[in-house]
């Protein structure tokens, strides 16, 4: 009795949904503005915040640098632009709208992103109809991707953190595997409930979501590499591994700087691993301050005019 309720609360809860969620509502005009506005107080607070001389003093000039450094910044909207495009033949515009929800995402607070791009999407309604489902698989197949992902990258972290770092080595490494590799079982466990779109589609938004996570992990160590060239691979095997384990945390925004914190409490703050960590999470952020404001205002102008 118990495992039945379990299995039809998904399908009734989504039964209730639907209706409110494919239709306009009011209420979804004011959930846009309400988060632009937040999202502008939260830039306006993590800009008086940062440390813009120091972050400049401490960039490095490297051209490779700084390539590594905007493919990895643009690889999530740009993924999911594609993604998109195939579901629902969004148009260019749609990519800055997918920015807007990476900057939503990491400035205010997990999923805000997602509530921001679901607004989007109904006041598109020709190309999305029902665009609910669609967000909500392509959100759940990201994270099972980088669940997976993480897992690669802690079989081969194991050997080399025993060398490198034993401190990490053992029951931490462990622990991680066994929390990620819970999660993803529940999720797969479940999938036929909480999945909305076809088998075909799934597979192409997993495969897109896998590339991603490759080319950002490889994008990671570039940009370590090129800024300090003498810091072994070792080292950038275990950085990768615990920046795709911080990114599985839910509802945390500035990943970046959790990773940046997390790094410089393990590494030190002698070493010079650490110091890059945290100026990256710096231009990271502050990326997210100018685009965020631009396209935040932007977004505002065009509502007052319409």
């Amino acid at each position: 009795m118990a495992s039945q309720a379990l299995g039809a609360t998904p399908n009734r809860w989504a039964e209730r949904l639907r209706p409110l969620l494919q239709e306009q509502h009011p209420w979804q005009k004011y959930l846009s503005l309400g988060l632009s506005l937040a999202l502008l107080a939260a830039l306006g607070s993590k800009l008086s915040s940062i440390g813009l001389a120091g972050l400049v003093r401490g960039v490095p000039a490297s051209p490779v640098f700084w390539i590594a450094f905007a493919a990895y910044y643009l690889a999530l909207p740009a993924s999911e632009w594609l993604i998109f495009r195939r579901l629902w033949n969004i148009p260019r515009a749609g990519f800055a709208a997918l920015l807007r929800k990476l900057v939503s995402n990491e400035i205010l607070f997990g999923y805000s992103g997602e509530a921001y791009f679901y607004g989007w999407a109904r006041r598109h309604a020709k190309m999305a109809a029902a665009p609910f489902g669609a967000i909500k698989d392509v959100s759940i197949l990201s994270a099972v991707a980088g669940n997976l992902v993480t897992l690669v990258m802690l079989a081969l972290a194991w050997p080399v953190v025993g060398q490198v770092a034993p401190e990490f080595h053992g029951r931490t490494v462990a622990l991680s595997a066994a929390v990620i590799i819970g999660l993803s079982l529940a999720l797969l466990a479940f999938r036929h409930r909480i999945f909305s779109l076809s088998r075909p589609e799934l597979r192409m938004i997993f495969g897109v979501h896998i590339g991603r996570l490759m080319l950002t992990t490889l994008l990671s160590g570039v940009m370590w590499h090129s800024a300090l060239p003498a810091v072994s691979t070792g080292w950038l095997v275990i950085l990768a591994t615990l920046q795709l384990l911080v990114t599985r945390l839910p509802f945390v925004p500035n990943k970046d700087l959790v990773f940046a914190s997390v790094a410089l409490f393990l590494i030190g703050h002698d070493g010079a691993i650490g110091p890059l960590i945290a100026m990256i999470a710096g231009l990271i952020l502050l990326v997210h301050i100018v685009l965020g404001a631009i396209l935040t205002l932007a977004e505002l102008a065009t509502a007052h005019r319409s």
